[in-house]
């Protein structure tokens, strides 16, 4: 008997636009300690598919058929038969971490609650649970983080509490909405263990809504692929990525970038001055710790010490683990947060300390796409209106008629259909509200556009488009970008050279093709062996390097030296890695053979 099974689905919303319907009868089984992938693109349906289920669509929403649990009937049932549901025997792991947490209530405070409602679970007893699911998800100084809000948590971070959160009861099924879309591919390696381990010793059944096709090579026992509200496939895992019978399913596989193809672009020769040269940046954060009367300040270095410089046309990729500091170095380089030492030149103008007047006359050339779209986008402006307005700020030359047009254009050139441009960010789904934000970066045809994880939110279709249409543009306009993500597959398809960040340093900085292919730096070794990659063959056969120990923390003043152990074996703890050019024009900071750091020197 299946654990849970949906027949007949159907879901429907009533809008300004007349009735859409967004599940077209749709019918599927998941049996007890399966993992059943459903994979599609942005706004096939996947997500309302589970959202239905567990009562979870909006006002405007309705939801037609039967979906059972255990043989219970559970689609349209009331709140409060639902919410004994709910985080029990079912978890699930939402899409957008800022959004599904509770902005003014504390990480601990979220989580204790899940416990005290269903297991009656109180006090210190809940706080030893909670604690003890922070560090299964890789959260570096649990404890601390407790006592923290979403917002003080990095995006990677704030999806590992969801995760946690939705695994505080051992759930039956485990509803997984592109669970690892903001985490880093070691972290991602871990928390896919960690539900595989879930899976056989709990006999928990996963339903993993999923663009990453790595992933699902991975986990899924089988697939559902999903289209337009209806499945198109269906079948074996194996069977469908040897020989895929939808033309739709083909085109999923093959815009999959894989970290093992041999055709990322090369590394530039340096002709012309750099456009934009970072020089020995640092940013510092005074955190307050606890310890004596009053307590003390304690610097956290999210970047120290970063120096790199970028060519016209040139893309450079950026990659580490959540918290190494990438998104504050990008933020750092467009003077959105102050360093505290160091020195950025744009067209070599040095920019660091420019008053907001100054800093203005280069904001039309510095652009960046930010992690989190719905964070980014202003909830009350409507999507064609988020657009326009670096338009009204830099051209305000251009009519309405002549700006409307040029969104439009936009528009259609990220894959956003024209009649979305009177809607809002929250009617529209992850990868749609991602696009929003690349179109609003680059309507003014910038020289510099910042990456922040721009297309870790779409499907993989989408992102291929996307992908495509950042080198269009770059070919097109002489565009130069800083690319920062954690899926070292698209950083390597699409960045001339890659840099390699660990807590705030470089450790391994060269041409994309040659550090993915052949890494020296151990770091970058186990970043590269964690990358799934699409083929259940060879994802499942594959040997990953896995560093000994925990996630380290930015604060322990130790971590830095990780790689070299023998230097804190000799009591040298202040002591900083050398980054030295090892091949030209590739550097590899200091580190110890990879028998010492597994042995811990």
């Amino acid at each position: 008997m299946s654990l849970f099974s949906v027949k007949d689905l159907r879901v429907q919303f009533n809008t300004a636009d007349g009735v859409v319907e967004a599940v077209k009868g749709i019918s599927f089984d998941i049996n007890p300690g399966e993992c059943l992938g459903i994979v599609g693109e942005s706004g096939s349906g996947k997500s309302q598919t589970f959202m239905a289920a567990m009562g979870l669509l909006p006002p405007a929403g309705q939801a037609l058929g039967s979906a059972t649990l255990n043989g219970q009937e559970i689609l349209n049932l009331p709140i409060n038969k639902l919410n004994k549901i709910r985080g029990d025997d079912v978890g699930m792991i939402f899409q957008d971490p800022l959004t599904a947490l509770t902005p003014h209530l504390r990480i601990g405070q979220q989580m204790r609650e899940v416990l005290q409602v269903h297991e009656g679970l109180q006090g210190s007893a809940a706080r030893a649970r909670c604690l003890e699911w922070l560090d299964r998800v890789r959260i570096p100084e649990a404890k601390r983080r407790l006592d923290q809000y979403p917002h003080e948590l990095s995006g990677g971070m704030r999806q590992r509490v969801m995760i946690a959160m939705s695994m505080l009861c051992n759930p039956k099924l485990l509803i997984a909405d592109e669970p690892t879309t903001a985490l880093d591919v070691t972290v991602q390696a871990d928390i896919l263990d960690l539900m595989v381990r879930l899976q056989k010793d709990e006999g928990t059944a996963i339903a993993l809504i999923t663009h990453d096709m790595g992933v699902v090579a991975r986990m899924c026992d089988r697939i559902q692929v999903m289209r337009l509200g209806q499945f198109v496939e269906a079948g074996d895992t194996r069977e469908i990525f040897r020989a895929p019978q939808h033309e739709y399913t083909r085109t999923l596989l093959d815009a999959m970038p894989r970290i093992d193809a041999g055709d990322a672009p090369k590394a530039l020769d340096k002709i012309e001055d750099p456009l934009l040269k970072v020089d020995d940046v640092k940013v510092h954060f005074p955190i307050h710790v606890s310890g004596g009367l009053f307590g003390r300040k304690v610097p956290l270095k999210a970047v120290d010490g970063v120096s790199f410089d970028i060519r016209k046309g040139e893309t450079l990729g950026v990659v580490g683990e959540s918290g190494c500091g990438k998104s504050t170095l990008a933020r750092a380089v467009l003077q959105l947060i102050e360093p505290s030492g160091g020195n950025v030149s744009w067209l070599g103008h040095p920019i660091v300390g420019l008053k907001r007047a100054e800093l203005n006359k280069y904001r039309k050339d510095l652009q960046i796409v930010f992690q989190d779209p719905l964070a980014s986008l202003d909830p009350r402006m409507t999507i064609s209106a988020s657009i326009a307005e670096p338009l009204k700020t830099y051209r305000p030359d251009l009519t309405d008629r002549e700006r409307k047009e040029m969104v439009a254009q936009m528009m259609e050139r990220v894959g956003l259909k024209a009649n979305m441009i009177n809607r809002y960010p929250h009617e529209l789904s992850g990868g749609q509200n991602q696009r929003v934000g690349i179109a609003r970066a680059m309507i003014n045809k910038p020289k510099l556009i910042i990456c922040d994880e721009a297309v870790s939110a779409l499907d993989v279709s989408i992102q291929a488009q996307i992908v495509e249409l950042l080198r269009e543009l770059q070919q097109e306009f002489g565009l130069s970008m800083i690319f920062i993500s954690h899926d070292l597959s698209v950083v390597r398809a699409v960045s001339n050279r890659i840099m390699v960040l660990y807590l705030g340093r470089i450790v391994e900085l060269g041409d994309g093709e040659e550090i993915c292919s052949g890494p020296i730096h151990p770091y970058t070794k186990s970043l590269i062996s964690a990358v799934p990659i699409p083929d259940p063959d060879v994802e499942r056969s594959r040997q990953r390097l896995k560093l000994p120990g925990e996630l380290p923390s930015p604060m322990d003043p130790k971590a830095a030296l990780r790689f070299l152990p023998s230097r804190l074996a000799a009591g040298q703890t202040d002591y900083v890695p050398q980054l030295s050019e090892v091949k030209p024009d590739h550097f590899v900071a200091e580190h110890d053979s990879l028998d010492t750091i597994m042995n811990g020197a």
